[in-house]
C-alpha cells in the first residue's frame, strides 16, 4: 500500500512539474491556440502592431502587378490614415495598447466604436496584406504542406485559385478576400465588406487568416481602372507563399 502511495504521489508531482513547463512552453508563443465554443482548437494568428510598420519593400518592388504610384499612396495616405485613427480611438476609448493586442480587440471588437473597428480592420489587414506579397516569381505557388491541404479541401490548385478570385471579383463594394483555417481544421474561402476581417467576432467569415487580398479601389484603380479581374490576376504573381506556409505551419 505505501509503494502504491508513493509511486501515485511521484506520478502527479512528475505531471505537475510538465503541465507547468508546458504552460511556459506555451505562454511564449503569441496568439495562443484557443478552445472555441464548440471544443475546436483555433491556431496561432499573426500578430500586427497597433502602429504602421514600415513597407517591407520599395513602392516600385512589385512592378509591373502593382505600380508604385499606387503602393506609395496605398501605404503612406491609405493605410497611414487607419493607423493614425486607429490610435485616437484607443486613446479615446482608454484602451491600453500596452497591455491588449490588436488581435485580442478585434476578436471582441463588437465591444468598440465603430471608428475602433474600421481602423482596427484597417490596421491589421493592410499591415498583413503588404506580407503577404513580394516581388514576382516565375515559379510561384504553394508548396510542401500547405499545398497538399489546398488540394485535398479543394480539389486542385486552379479550383483554389478560381474560387479565391471569384471570392475577390464578387466582393459588391469595397473589402477584402480571405483564405483562411477554420475551426473545423478545414481550408475555406470567402470575402468581407469595409475592413472587416475573419478575426472579428462580428464577421461571418470566421477562421485563421492566412492570405488576404485587398479588392478596395485605391489598391488597383490607378492601373487597373474598374477591372477589377485584371488587377486579381495579375495578384497571383506577387503572393508571398513562403508568409503563407508560416501561416499554416502556425496555424495548423
Amino acid at each position: 500500500m505505501k509503494n502504491i502511495r508513493n509511486s501515485r504521489r511521484e506520478f502527479i508531482i512528475t505531471t505537475g512539474k510538465a503541465g507547468i513547463a508546458a504552460g511556459l512552453s506555451l505562454a511564449s508563443i503569441p496568439a495562443l491556440a484557443k478552445v472555441t465554443a464548440s471544443g475546436h482548437f483555433t491556431g496561432a494568428v499573426e500578430e500586427i502592431p497597433w502602429a504602421q510598420q514600415p513597407l517591407p519593400y520599395a513602392y516600385n518592388a512589385l512592378e509591373t502587378m502593382i505600380d508604385a504610384l499606387t503602393m506609395e499612396i496605398h501605404y503612406s495616405k491609405h493605410a497611414s490614415a487607419y493607423a493614425k485613427n486607429l490610435a485616437d480611438a484607443a486613446k479615446a476609448e482608454n484602451v491600453d495598447t500596452g497591455k491588449i493586442s490588436l488581435v485580442t480587440m478585434l476578436r471582441k471588437v463588437s465591444g468598440y466604436s465603430a471608428k475602433m473597428r474600421n481602423n482596427g480592420g484597417g490596421q491589421y489587414n493592410h499591415e498583413f496584406f503588404w506580407k503577404s506579397m513580394r516581388a514576382p516569381l516565375s515559379d510561384n505557388g504553394p508548396a510542401g504542406s500547405l499545398q497538399a491541404k489546398i488540394i485535398k479541401d479543394f480539389g486542385s490548385l486552379e479550383a483554389f485559385k478560381t474560387q479565391f478570385s471569384d471570392a475577390g471579383k464578387n466582393r459588391f463594394g469595397s473589402g477584402w478576400a480571405w483564405l483562411v483555417l477554420g475551426a473545423d481544421s478545414k481550408l475555406s474561402i470567402g470575402s468581407t465588406p469595409n475592413q472587416d476581417n475573419p478575426l472579428m467576432d462580428v464577421s461571418e467569415l470566421k477562421g485563421t487568416p492566412l492570405l488576404g487580398l485587398d479588392v478596395w479601389e485605391h489598391a488597383y484603380y490607378l492601373k487597373y481602372q474598374n477591372r477589377r479581374a485584371d488587377y486579381i490576376n495579375a495578384w497571383w504573381s506577387v503572393v508571398n507563399w513562403d508568409q503563407v506556409q508560416k501561416r499554416w505551419d502556425a496555424a495548423k
